[in-house]
C-alpha cells in the first residue's frame, strides 16, 4: 500500500493519472508504456461477453483475465475488480475471495464498488495487506440493464450520499477512488473534500486522473456514454480489413506467394 501511494504521489506532482482497462495480454502490452494504472474491470462482461450489464461476471472470469493481463504488464499498476456477489454478503468470504484474486493474478490492488456500506470490508482488506481502490457514484454492479445508467448528484440526497461514501472509503483506508457519472458541480465538491486521489469516469476534468474502458475509446461499439471520447474507429477499420480479406480469398489472391511454405 505504501509503495502504491508513493508511486501515485510522485506522478501527481507533475500531471493527472492516466488509466485504462485491459482484459488480454496484447492490450496490456500496448497500454503498459502509456498508462499509470491498468484496470482489469468487470466491464469485460459487456465488452468481451456481450452482456447488458456487469453483474454476470464471475470470480473465475476476473482471475483468468487478470492472469492474462499480468503477463503484459511490467510498469503500470494493475488493479482487478471484485465482481458482484464475491464480497457483499460475508466479510470472511470477501477476504477469502480477495486473497484468491490477489494471489492468482499477482495484481497490485483490488477495486470494490460501494461506499459507507462496505466500510468494514475495506478496513479488513487493508489490514490484510490488500490495497483497495474504491468506486463510488454510479456503481454498475447495482444496475441490471445499461439503459438504466444515469447521472448522479442532481439531488441533495444523492449528493450527500456520495460525499458520505467518499469520506467512508477514505477513512477505511482506500488509496484512491473512482468517481463515476456525476454532475460537474458534485465532482468539484468531491475533489475538494478528498484526501485521496479521485479518478474520474464521467466526472468532469476536476479529478486527479481519468479512466475509460479501452474498447469505448477505440470505437468498437456503435453507441457509448456521453462521457466517452472516441479516439479511433476500429469497428470500421476491422470491417474494412475483413472485406479486403474476403475479396482476396474469392479472387484467389490469398494466400499469395509470400504466404506459402516451399
Amino acid at each position: 500500500m505504501k509503495k502504491i501511494k508513493l508511486i501515485i504521489k510522485k506522478i501527481l506532482k507533475n500531471r493527472p493519472l492516466v488509466c485504462l482497462t485491459a482484459n488480454n495480454i496484447y492490450t496490456a502490452e500496448i497500454l503498459d508504456s502509456i498508462c499509470d494504472i491498468i484496470l482489469v474491470g468487470d466491464s469485460l462482461g459487456m465488452v468481451v461477453y456481450g452482456e447488458n450489464a456487469t453483474n454476470k461476471v464471475t470470480l473465475n472470469m476476473m482471475i483468468n483475465h487478470g492472469k492474462a493481463v499480468r503477463k503484459g504488464i511490467k510498469k503500470s499498476l494493475m488493479v482487478v475488480d471484485m465482481p458482484k456477489g464475491t464480497y457483499e454478503k460475508s466479510l470472511s468470504l470477501a477476504v477469502k475471495n480477495a486473497k484468491k484474486i490477489k494471489k492468482l493474478t499477482n495484481c497490485d490492488a483490488l477495486k470494490l464498488e460501494g461506499g459507507s456500506k462496505i466500510f468494514k470490508l475495506i478496513k479488513i482488506l487493508v489490514k490484510n495487506k490488500i490495497p483497495v481502490m474504491s468506486h463510488i457514484g454510479l456503481q454498475p454492479q447495482k444496475i441490471s440493464d445499461k439503459k438504466k445508467f444515469k447521472v448522479l448528484g442532481k439531488t441533495n440526497k444523492e449528493e450527500s450520499q456520495i460525499i458520505n461514501d467518499l469520506l467512508s472509503v477514505e477513512k477505511a483506508g482506500s488509496f484512491a477512488v473512482v468517481l463515476e457519472s456525476v454532475t460537474e458541480s458534485l465532482a468539484k465538491k468531491i475533489n475538494k473534500a478528498s484526501n485521496i486521489p479521485v479518478i474520474g469516469i464521467g466526472a468532469s476534468k476536476n479529478c486527479d486522473g481519468q479512466i475509460l474502458v479501452t474498447e469505448d475509446l477505440l470505437g468498437l461499439f456503435d453507441r457509448t456514454a456521453k462521457f466517452v471520447k472516441r479516439y479511433e474507429n476500429l469497428r470500421s477499420k476491422i470491417k474494412h480489413a475483413a472485406q479486403r480479406y474476403y475479396k482476396d480469398v474469392v479472387k484467389g489472391n490469398f494466400p499469395g506467394k509470400n504466404n506459402i511454405y516451399r
